[in-house]
């Protein structure tokens, strides 16, 4: 059948569509930029793209017709900390609009657990689009999830940092709320097992795992599936702004996104007994056996999908072929070039830049620019990278995002999203003579974009003279 999936390469739907292709579905992946899908190129034989934004204005050009079922997979809390629940409504509104066209049977939307009397900004929101969804010309099925986990899961990855970071902590008291987790896994498997079953037409589910636990019991359970202890002391004032940055500074998350965590953090998120998971025959997967899990994926390098690489990890929201044309005038740049002997093994040396690999040369120095990042505002380091060796465009690397990752062309391009008083690029190429070139291009912003580059040139003569020699060693 015809299915459209919306939040094609998030973190969900970056899952859900193997998922579908094995079943045999016709897929049609909506991204709002084409270039940042980040899929194989056999799995692009298998697709259709359709770039669209739903926040903007419909055209209805092009659009495609006959959907049997379109998967709502979108969301905006971590691109605004005022604004968002505005953004999804508008969003929501015009994906009716578009659906209304399409003569869609079905629309399943992944929504958030809303059983307190008092939701958080970003729960209330989740409920509201709800409510707009269910005005469309189409039977909706509504999945309510809680806490997702799996490897690559915000979650997920917001529990591991402040467990390994943190063997004691002293937090607010939201991590006495009780919550209830799912395992990605069973999220998958609601997603599929309720397509076009009409027993869940026109109607809402909570789905859960079978464990309800604080965020306390959360953080001690994941130390001891891996085996270690924690010890966390609970005070009683915290305020939500000092919360925000106590996750921003230990984690990897972004500053917008800790704020909207915290909101939602303070309500209790439990599901309500219903009989999808009986009717579906699906078996809930418990919390230590979802942290195996994900450590299963992580270990073997086999994660798909993770929250770091979508945009709104980073400060841009804007699209990436904006910034793929290097500009040429009112630029500073820094240009090395060195011969290379053996081209693949080269190639696999860039591939694998950054993460835990680092930087080649003067990793001290890359990791005191990420600290001093992240005390501005910025994303610092700690996102990493979800491969150690592979790269899609679109990708967050350290504090970089992939603009173009072609290793048949011998070309990798990155643009930074520190903070800068300017925009930067740095590419790697390797030349037709076998030649590597290593390009840092500034474009400041004014005086003081200048005053930073010059200051830096010192700094630049060692850290990228030693990066490219070490780049193109083979030995």
């Amino acid at each position: 059948m015809r299915i459209l999936l919306t939040g094609a390469n998030g973190y969900v739907g970056r899952r859900l569509l193997p998922e579908l292709l094995e079943e045999g579905h016709e897929v049609i992946c909506c991204v709002r930029d084409v270039n940042r899908l980040g899929i194989d190129a056999e799995t692009s034989k298998l697709i259709t793209v359709w770039e669209v934004d739903f926040l903007s204005e419909p055209t209805f050009k092009n659009i495609p017709q006959n959907i049997d079922v379109a998967y709502y997979l979108i969301h905006s809390m971590t691109s605004s900390t005022t604004a968002f629940d505005e953004m999804e409504s508008k969003t929501a509104e015009n994906f009716n609009l578009y659906m209304n066209k399409m003569q869609t049977k079905q629309v399943i939307y992944l929504s958030g657990i809303v059983n307190d009397i008092y939701l958080s900004k970003h729960l209330q929101s989740r409920k509201n689009v709800e409510d707009i969804l269910y005005k469309g010309n189409y039977h909706i099925t509504v999945l309510r999830a809680g806490i997702i986990v799996g490897s690559g899961s915000s979650s997920f990855e917001i529990i591991r940092d402040l467990s390994e970071k943190l063997p004691v902590m002293i937090t607010p008291k939201w991590v006495l709320t009780k919550t209830q987790p799912i395992a990605i896994r069973n999220v998958i498997q609601y997603l599929m097992g309720v397509i076009l079953h009409e027993k869940c037409y026109d109607k809402s589910f909570d789905i859960a795992g079978p464990n309800v636990l604080t965020y306390k019991q959360m953080l001690q359970l994941y130390a001891k599936t891996r085996g270690f202890k924690n010890w966390i002391f609970t005070v009683p004032v915290m305020t939500p702004k000092l919360s925000s940055y106590w996750l921003y500074f230990v984690t990897s998350t972004s500053y917008k996104l800790a704020m909207n965590l915290v909101d939602s953090m303070k309500i209790e998120v439990i599901a309500k007994d219903n009989n999808l998971q009986k009717t579906l025959n699906i078996t809930p997967i418990s919390y230590e056996e979802a942290i195996q899990l994900a450590f299963l994926k992580i270990e073997q390098n086999l994660v798909i999908s993770s929250w770091k690489d979508s945009l709104v990890s980073g400060r841009f929201r804007k699209n990436l072929n904006e910034f793929i044309q290097i500009p040429k005038f009112g630029c500073l740049t820094d240009s090395k070039t060195i011969p290379v002997t053996d081209v693949k093994k080269t190639l696999d040396n860039i591939w694998s830049i950054g993460g835990e690999k680092g930087w080649y040369y003067g990793n001290w120095m890359w990791k005191i620019r990420g600290f001093m990042d992240k005390l501005f505002g910025g994303v610092g380091l700690r996102r990493g990278r979800t491969h150690p060796t592979h790269i899609d465009n679109g990708d967050a690397l350290d504090f970089w995002r992939v603009l173009l990752a072609d290793r048949d062309k011998k070309r990798l391009l990155l643009f930074a999203e520190m903070r800068l008083p300017g925009e930067a690029w740095l590419e790697f190429r390797i030349d037709e003579n076998n030649v590597l070139h290593q390009i840092a291009t500034f474009r400041p912003r004014g005086l003081w974009g200048r005053l930073y580059w010059y200051s830096l040139v010192p700094f630049h003569f060692f850290i990228f003279g030693g990066m490219i020699r070490n780049i193109a060693k083979t030995d």
